[in-house]
């Protein structure tokens, strides 16, 4: 891999990320606040949010360690091969919460909704299943940041690993880090623009 094809591959991946949470309603994170594991008891959240970071990590230690130069010299095919399904692996962990919070909709009955069965005469038009969905969506804001440090994080992992693959990686101070998060966070303006001023300038 050259060192111009990995920058743009971290751009473009960096351009993705910060900008899904605000393009998706789907949670991409079970916060333990979250519509995805609201079906769960307190403890079970918390530990199924803790469970997700720590899965989180492992999946970033072993990027950088299996993929990143573990196997160097080798050939840039299989660090492509390597790669992918490090990325493939990604994108299951911030598939499952969306599929967590689709089942507990599709698990909750019309009738916990709505106990006595009455329309409103405001929403007669609508569905059982348009004013389930409509109740659902609309992640806070604050998740919605959360799931952009996490992004951020991925990406970040993505680079080190890129690095590696390209020869030493470098050590980086807090400067670094604050300087691509704020770039990071750029990269998503996009997406925070559609999501907030547009969507509300529609209604």
């Amino acid at each position: 891999m050259t060192l111009m094809l990995a920058v743009w591959l971290v751009i473009l991946g960096a351009l993705a990320l910060a900008n899904l949470p605000f393009l998706v309603e789907r949670p991409l994170v079970p916060w333990p606040w979250g519509q995805a594991v609201r079906s769960f008891g307190g403890l079970s959240r918390w530990a199924i949010g803790l469970g997700f970071l720590v899965l989180l990590a492992v999946w970033s230690w072993g990027t950088l360690r299996l993929v990143g130069g573990a196997f160097g010299g080798v050939g840039s095919m299989l660090f492509a091969v390597k790669l992918l399904l490090s990325i493939a692996l990604a994108a299951l962990l911030l598939y499952v919460p969306g599929q967590l919070a689709r089942a507990r909709e599709s698990a909750v009955p019309e009738s916990a909704s709505n106990p006595a069965g009455v329309v409103p005469a405001s929403g007669a038009g609508r569905s059982g299943a348009a004013r389930k969905s409509g109740a659902a969506s609309g992640k806070p804001f604050i998740d919605r940041f959360l799931e952009v440090l996490v992004g951020y994080a991925l990406i970040g992992t993505l680079g080190f690993t890129m690095e590696l693959d390209l020869g030493n990686a470098f050590p980086q101070g807090w400067e670094f880090y604050a300087v691509t998060l704020a770039l990071f966070l750029v990269l998503g303006y996009p997406g925070f623009v559609w999501r907030y001023m547009l969507q509300r300038r529609r209604r």
